[in-house]
């Protein structure tokens, strides 16, 4: 008995991918740019700066 299977190939679209990096990176850019805390605001600090971002 030979029983022949095949996988339905579906094509991944690249944008779901691509927008949730997108939407998490700004989400992280957000936070940590207008962040209050010393301790976010002193690890982003050189960040805020080279994206233009301003801190003081």
């Amino acid at each position: 008995m030979t029983t022949q299977t095949r996988a339905a190939a579906r094509p991944i679209s690249p944008v779901l991918p691509i927008l949730s990096i997108a939407i998490l990176g700004f989400g992280i850019l957000f936070v940590a740019g207008h962040a209050q805390s010393n301790v976010l605001h002193d690890a982003a600090h050189d960040m805020r700066h080279a994206t233009g971002l301003p801190c003081h």
